[in-house]
């Protein structure tokens, strides 16, 4: 048996949920409407048109099909200004330590997530070198909960989607992990992330004997 590991990206790896909010809430201002923290929190895992989607809902606005891809545009160059200026200091606690141990004992990982920027923000960050395969939202046509990601990934990484560890931070996520039969582990708040097999605030909270135990079960 060969186990393999899957990362989402956003709010697991690095923090770029800031980003994405900020340049939600710039779009948001500019079509004449509020954008809170708090709304935000509904984009968790969801895909850039679905974000839209829930946005124009929010402000009670329509769009013509021609303004709702120009405001996709818009929103992602904002995004990607943001994100040019990350850097090593933009990773998540102890995410490195436990992808060096995974790299160390020859364990398979991927990236799973429904980021269309995943590769560029991993070369930025310096952590690319540890992925095996990249699956992102220019792979998938189908947005968690659906857990089309995670069994390509598991694909890529030629591991059986039972064999497969799955690190999450939106309850989307957990969902999608838990309907590919992967092992669920939430990245978050357990009070929020209830249908995860296991749960951790953060990677400072995981052992490296946790990381083993279930490598070697």
């Amino acid at each position: 048996m060969k186990r393999g590991f899957i990362f989402d990206l956003d709010g697991v790896i690095v923090d770029t949920a800031k980003y994405h909010y900020l340049a939600w809430k710039k779009l948001a201002n500019e079509l004449g409407f509020e954008f809170t923290k708090e709304q935000n929190e509904l984009f968790k895992g969801v895909s850039r048109k679905r974000c839209l989607e829930i946005l124009l809902e929010i402000g009670n606005r329509k769009a013509t099909q021609e303004e709702f891809d120009t405001w996709m545009i818009e929103k992602n160059v904002d995004y990607l200004e943001y994100i040019k200026k990350m850097d090593q200091s933009e990773i998540l606690p102890d995410v490195p330590k436990i992808l060096q141990y995974l790299k160390e004992n020859n364990i398979p990982i991927a990236l799973g997530s429904a980021s269309k920027n995943a590769q560029p923000i991993l070369e930025k960050v310096g952590l690319l070198h540890y992925f095996d395969a990249i699956v992102d939202g220019n792979n998938v046509t189908k947005a968690k909960p659906d857990p089309e990601v995670f069994l390509l990934a598991a694909k890529h990484l030629n591991v059986a989607p039972t064999d497969c560890v799955v690190f999450e931070d939106a309850v989307a996520g957990i969902e999608a992990a838990n309907r590919a039969k992967m092992i669920s582990i939430g990245i978050g708040d357990k009070n929020v992330l209830t249908e995860a097999q296991f749960n951790f605030v953060d990677f400072t909270e995981i052992s490296l004997d946790f990381i083993k135990e279930i490598i070697d079960n």
